[in-house]
């Protein structure tokens, strides 16, 4: 079983610029980027990153 704390699951896709997560963002194929708490991640929304995420 994996321990997964609220915030760690995503410790690697949170950017602190809008330009880091646009770069990942170009990288796993999604074109745009999102603010969550402060930080920047890849895609439109989790749900469209965890999908481009399982394609690779």
């Amino acid at each position: 079983m994996v321990n997964q704390t609220p915030g760690m699951a995503h410790g690697k896709g949170m950017y602190t610029t809008e330009i880091e997560a646009q770069q990942r963002a170009d990288e796993i194929g999604c074109s745009s980027v999102h603010e969550n708490n402060g930080r920047w991640m890849p895609c439109t929304d989790e749900r469209e990153l965890h999908q481009q995420l399982r394609k690779q």
